[in-house]
């Protein structure tokens, strides 16, 4: 191997063993941490971040990158992981070590604020810190620059050239298309559902849950699952990708789709290549595809008949007295009915993307200056009445329901309605390339599926964009038909 790309791996990877490190740290406190360990955290996790960002900037690694990329003994490999480290010390770069601290602090205290506003149900103990949050992440805009608009800048960092009016013509796409179909649907005689709001015990859902986790194919060698306010996914290499869940003994769903969601995004995460641990081919590409990884297992596999119709009667063995007297269709009708509620992460497929809406249009507003912290709370109960006609009746089930801002995270919510979109379009090529697929699930087989992904996406780590990765595996770029011909196949036939 050339000395001089050794030297630079091992770089990379000492910056990724200091990023882990507070990976871990961040998994700790959303798990396990006590309530008076918080202070002294904070300052672990922002010191972690510093060192780690002086060596992702250091004028060594800089040159390290402008002597490599003119050698041509590279591989193809070698040389794409020096083009995406360049690009990313560009961005990096332009971020002092004083502001990168000083964000990490905002961010810490930002959380436990939300932790306690969450209990308290109350967005005014929240409020002045997502101020600081927003604040930073103007100033952050402004550093990285932008062509068109400042939450490019931002969007930038979870989906890699993303724009701006391009998702707001997405979401036109959804207005137009999707908004109508759900219309008449509404219009239908409801379906069935209430048998997964009463009591399932915490325990029997746990077990049920690895189970689930066990069937896709999730790695319990490489990961475990814990419980936590907002279910979410980390990894520390691909050999230790940890999933998180919560349980509501008087909500099945609230675990079952979880568990599944979290299990997609660690399946991806579990299937990159373990052997360029801390260079960009080893990391995903976009949390777009993160999202289609954990959306095609929830809902193109997870909610459909044929994954039921495979597990149904273990769920029956499980829960008797809950499921032992519905049948497979009202079961799967069911777990599929569309309504309009408050949360997000509760939401049906469909209105899921209602949410994800609000979201970005407050995001944008912030960002831009024509919203503010202030009344946002008052904001949120009106978007909710205009989009899903439900009303707010507290902050607990309103703008403080998600983790995401607490965290610094504006510029994400928009990936989870293009996961949705580019899973329908991986799934209807899946399905095109393994005739006998949905056979196969049907009879509790999704390693097909599994095969597919990893061959056509995890092993590719950071190879592609989005896009390219979308015509390279589809033949055509993001197309929205995708999702609403599954959808209205699927929901015609549910709801007659």
């Amino acid at each position: 191997m050339n000395k001089g790309y050794q030297a630079f791996e091992q770089k990379m990877q000492k910056i990724a063993d200091i990023n882990y490190a507070m990976s871990v740290l961040q998994w700790d406190k959303e798990v396990n941490l006590p309530t008076k360990g918080a202070r002294f955290r904070t300052q672990q996790i922002s010191t972690l971040a510093g060192i780690a960002h002086d060596l992702q900037t250091e004028s060594a690694l800089e040159e390290m990158l402008n002597e490599l990329k003119n050698q041509n003994d590279l591989s193809p490999e070698q040389a794409k992981n020096i083009a995406l480290v360049q690009d990313k010390f560009a961005r990096t770069k332009k971020l002092s070590t004083e502001f990168v601290v000083r964000q990490s602090k905002a961010i810490s205290k930002s959380y436990h604020a939300w932790l306690k506003a969450r209990e308290a149900n109350d967005y005014r103990l929240f409020k002045d810190a997502f101020s600081t949050i927003v604040d930073i992440k103007k100033e952050e805009a402004e550093l990285v620059g932008y062509e068109d608009h400042p939450y490019d800048a931002l969007m930038d960092q979870f989906e890699k050239g993303a724009k701006t009016k391009d998702i707001t013509a997405l979401f036109k796409d959804v207005r137009s298309q999707l908004v109508d179909f759900v219309k008449r649907l509404s219009d239908r005689p409801q379906v069935e559902g209430g048998f997964l709001k009463q009591f399932y015990p915490k325990d029997k859902q746990w077990d049920y849950g690895l189970e689930i986790l066990k069937s896709i194919g999730y790695d319990f060698e490489a990961g475990r699952q814990d419980i936590s306010p907002h279910p979410f996914t980390t990894n520390f290499s691909s050999e230790d990708v940890r999933v998180t869940t919560r349980i509501d003994e008087n909500d099945f769903s609230n675990m079952l789709w979880s568990c599944i969601h979290e299990g997609g995004h660690a399946l991806y995460e579990q299937g990159l290549p373990s052997n360029q641990y801390g260079m960009p081919l080893g990391e995903y590409i976009s949390l777009g595809i993160h999202e289609s990884q954990s959306r095609l297992w929830e809902n193109n596999v997870g909610r459909s008949l044929p994954f039921w119709k495979a597990h149904y009667k273990g769920a029956q063995q499980t829960f008797p007295e809950n499921l032992g007297n519905i049948d497979l269709m009202t079961f799967y009708k069911g777990i599929n009915r569309v309504a309009p509620n408050l949360i997000r992460t509760e939401s049906d497929e469909l209105h899921y993307h209602f949410h994800v809406l609000i979201r970005f249009e407050i995001e944008k507003g912030l960002i831009e200056g024509s919203l503010d912290v202030s009344n946002l709370d008052e904001i949120w109960r009106s978007k909710y009445k205009e989009y899903l006609n439900v009303e707010v009746p507290d902050d607990k089930r309103g703008i403080l329901q998600d983790i995401h801002w607490s965290y610094g995270s504006i510029g994400y919510f928009p990936t989870y309605s293009l996961g949705s979109f580019y899973a329908a379009q991986f799934f209807a090529q899946a399905c095109k390339e393994i005739p006998d697929l949905i056979l196969q699930i049907e009879k509790g087989n999704t390693q097909p599926i599994l095969d597919w992904l990893r061959s056509n996406i995890h092993q590719h780590g950071k190879r592609y964009t989005a896009e390219e990765l979308c015509v390279k595996i589809t033949g055509e770029p993001l197309n929205f038909k995708y999702f609403m011909d599954y959808a209205q196949e699927k929901y015609n036939g549910i709801y007659q």
